[in-house]
C-alpha cells in the first residue's frame, strides 16, 4: 500500500534551486504524448488524462528559470509518496543510477570483436495476463512462439550465450569485451563508435521474459565482496580478477536483453527511454512501469549523491523503467552518457524522499 500526503512547494527543501527548466525541458519532450492520450495510467492511479492541460501549455511555448519553475507551481500540486516501508534513515524511497555506455564496436565478427548484441527473434514475442501460457511465471512479458503456435518460455542468456542465435542474421555488432556487453544488457542502451568512424545506438527493444539477477547482490550473498564494495567500480574489479568465472556469474542472470537499432541523432540527449522520448541526463528517471505513470514530475531529495557536493534537490520526469525499478518510492537516475557518467552512477544507491506533481483535479482524490 502506499499514501499521498499533500504539501506545498514552500515545504519542499530547496525548491527554488530545483533545476527547473532542465526538467521543464524534459517534460515538454514528452508532453506530446499526453496529448495524444499514449501515456498508459499505471496502477497508482496518476491518471494520465488529467496533464492534458499541461502538456498543451508545455508544448505551445518554451521556459527556463523563473518561468519553468512558475508553470510547474501553476499546474501542479505536491503530494508526498508514502509507502508502507520506510528506510532506517527516515526517507521513504530508494535511488539508484544508470548511464549510457559508449563503447567501440564493429560492424562485423572479428577476432577481436567476438561478443554480439542481437535484435530480437521473430519467433519472441510480447505476452499479457490474458496471452501468457498457464504454469508459465507471471512475471515473464514475453514468450517464444513455436511453430505449432503455442508458447512457451524463451531460453535464458545462458543457452543464448551458448550460440542458441548464432548464424541467424540477429546480430546488430559485436563487442570485444563480454563485461562490457553484459552492463551494456544491464543498462539497456549504449552508444557504440564503429570501427569505421561511424555511430549507433542501441536501445531495448525485448527480453527473454526471465527475471533480473544482480549479480552485485549475488557477489555480496556469497561473500565475495561487501554491500560497500558492490557498486560498479567494485564489481567490474571482481570481474578483472576472476575472468575464470565471469561467464558462470554472467549466466545466473538469466535475463537477457535484445536491441534496436537507433540513429545518434543529438549527442547532448540519451536514448530514447520507455516513454518514448530521449532521456535528459539528470532530469529523467526510470521508474516501475507497473505502478508509475511515464511524463509525470517528481521531486527527489536525498543526502549528497556523488554528483556533486551539495544534497541531492531535483525535480526529474519520469521517462523510463528498469527490471529492477520496483515500488512506488523507487528510482534510478538517468546519469548520462560515457565512463564519466558510469563511475557516478555506479556510486549511486542511496535512500531518498519522493515527492509526485499531479494536476489539482487529481490531487484531491489521491491524498484522500
Amino acid at each position: 500500500m502506499v499514501a499521498f500526503r499533500r504539501r506545498r512547494f514552500a515545504d519542499l527543501p530547496e525548491w527554488p534551486a530545483a533545476e527547473h527548466g532542465l526538467a521543464y525541458a524534459a517534460f515538454r519532450r514528452g508532453a506530446g504524448r499526453f496529448l495524444a492520450n499514449a501515456v498508459r495510467t499505471g496502477t497508482l492511479g496518476i491518471d494520465a488524462a488529467a496533464f492534458h492541460d499541461a502538456a498543451a501549455a508545455a508544448v505551445a511555448t518554451e521556459r527556463d528559470g523563473a518561468e519553468a519553475r512558475a508553470f510547474f507551481e501553476q499546474h501542479f500540486v505536491p503530494l508526498q509518496i508514502v509507502p508502507d516501508a520506510v528506510a532506517p534513515e527516515g526517507e521513504h524511497g530508494f535511488v539508484t543510477g544508470y548511464y549510457e555506455p559508449v563503447v567501440e564496436a564493429s560492424a562485423v565478427e572479428t577476432s577481436r570483436f567476438r561478443f554480439p548484441l542481437y535484435a530480437p527473434p521473430p519467433e519472441l514475442v510480447k505476452i499479457d495476463d490474458v496471452s501468457r501460457p498457464p504454469g508459465m511465471d507471471p512475471s515473464f512479458r514475453f514468450a517464444r512462439r513455436k511453430s505449432c503456435g503455442l508458447l512457451e518460455e524463451h531460453p535464458d542468456r545462458a543457452a543464448i550465450e551458448a550460440g542458441l542465435l548464432r548464424g541467424r542474421g540477429l546480430e546488430i555488432a559485436w563487442l570485444a569485451d563480454p563485461v562490457e556487453a553484459f552492463f551494456i544488457h544491464i543498462q539497456g542502451s549504449a552508444r557504440l563508435q564503429i570501427t569505421d568512424g561511424s555511430q549507433l545506438r542501441v536501445g531495448f527493444a525485448a527480453k527473454s521474459g526471465h527475471p533480473f539477477t544482480a549479480i552485485g547482490r549475488l557477489l555480496v550473498d556469497s561473500g565475495e565482496l561487501t554491500l560497500a564494495e558492490a557498486d560498479m567500480d567494485g564489481i567490474r574489479a571482481w570481474l578483472a580478477a576472476h575472468p575464470e568465472r565471469q561467464r558462470a556469474l554472467f549466466d545466473r542472470n538469466r535475463s537477457f536483453i535484445f536491441f534496436q537499432e537507433t540513429a545518434v541523432d543529438d549527442p547532448s540527449l540519451g536514448p530514447v527511454g520507455a516513454a518514448q522520448v530521449p532521456l535528459t541526463a539528470l532530469a529523467s528517471i526510470a521508474v516501475d512501469r507497473e505502478l508509475a505513470t511515464f511524463g509525470v514530475p517528481y521531486f527527489i531529495t536525498a543526502s549528497q549523491l556523488p554528483i556533486d557536493s551539495r544534497p541531492f534537490r531535483r525535480l526529474m520526469i519520469a521517462q523510463d523503467t528498469g527490471s529492477a525499478i520496483i515500488g512506488p518510492a523507487r528510482a534510478d537516475i538517468y546519469v548520462g552518457s560515457g565512463p564519466e557518467a558510469g563511475k557516478i552512477a555506479g556510486r549511486i544507491r542511496h535512500a531518498a524522499d519522493f515527492t509526485v506533481l499531479v494536476p489539482p483535479s487529481l490531487a484531491e482524490s489521491l491524498a484522500r
